[in-house]
């Protein structure tokens, strides 16, 4: 065990943290967390944030809690290392957050009136288009960061392009169009040889593509978070599926015993969330 100098407590505080993450990373400290890299804890700093999106989806303040403090340990992990390269410190991290905060919201630190949460966001919007030096919408779109999982990253392309006028007139006439382009894929693989669709699998990806981008804009225009949506669709089909195995178990029968008749009307209303198969 290293020895180090440090005062343990009952309870601890972000100087504490701080100063643990800073022994960790010391000549003495922890032969693992003294060799990472930005590069080699990037996918723990994602995994985090998933962690704590769980706690929040489960409702659970427990969990939220430890989870919180994980992603923490994170911010300050990545902070050290650049403490360390003289780059910046932590009270350095906290200074720049604070100033954004205050300059992009001058209706309660200045004197700019509002009348409702859109005017809040339209503000927001301008002062940070400014202060990234943003010239017009296309810079706006390219600032949106490529690591974004592709469907939130699709919402806020559709939601910025919005702004400049490039947008769907009302959900209605979105969800048509989507049909449309549904439709008119489904026609041409129906009339495709499976030589065909094998030759144009490049093509499919891109029109399935161009499906994804207009189920964002759709989800604009009804205000759903298409990622939370295909999130919380996902568990409803997971949960589904369960129930219908067990219940095709409970009947002494496999899953791979049923013919396609059975199989296509489980899948239906597997897909629709239902847990019971009649």
């Amino acid at each position: 065990m290293f020895e180090t100098a440090f005062t343990f407590k009952n309870d601890y505080d972000i100087s504490d943290l701080l100063e643990i993450v800073k022994i960790l990373r010391s000549e003495n400290g922890c032969p693992w967390d003294k060799v990472q890299t930005h590069e080699s804890i990037r996918s723990d700093l994602i995994e985090e944030t998933y962690e704590v999106c769980e706690g929040i989806d489960k409702d659970s303040p427990e969990m939220l809690r430890e989870e919180l403090g994980d992603l923490l340990l994170q911010i300050v992990f990545h902070t050290q290392i650049e403490r360390e390269k003289g780059n910046f410190v932590f009270s350095d991290v906290c200074d720049d957050i604070c100033k954004k905060l205050i300059e992009r919201h001058p209706h309660v630190f200045g004197s700019v009136k509002v009348e409702n949460e859109d005017e809040v966001l339209k503000n927001w919007d301008a002062i940070k288009k400014k202060s990234k030096k943003q010239e017009n919408y296309s810079d706006t779109l390219e600032s949106i960061p490529k690591t974004f999982p592709a469907l939130i990253r699709g919402d806020k392309i559709c939601r910025r392009a919005s702004r400049a006028g490039i947008c769907e007139k009302d959900a209605v006439s979105a969800l048509k169009n989507l049909a449309d382009e549904i439709n008119s894929l489904a026609d041409s693989i129906e009339n495709s040889t499976n030589a065909d669709c094998a030759d144009n699998t490049q093509l499919y990806q891109e029109k399935m593509g161009e499906i994804l981008l207009r189920t964002c804009e759709a989800d604009r225009l009804l205000k759903v978070d298409s990622e939370k949506a295909l999130t919380y669709a996902s568990q409803r089909f997971t949960k589904s599926f369960k129930a219908a195995e067990e219940q095709i178990s409970a009947g002494g029968r496999k899953l791979d015993e049923l013919s396609e008749e059975e199989l296509g009307g489980i899948q239906k209303r597997i897909f629709s969330g239902e847990t019971a198969i009649r």
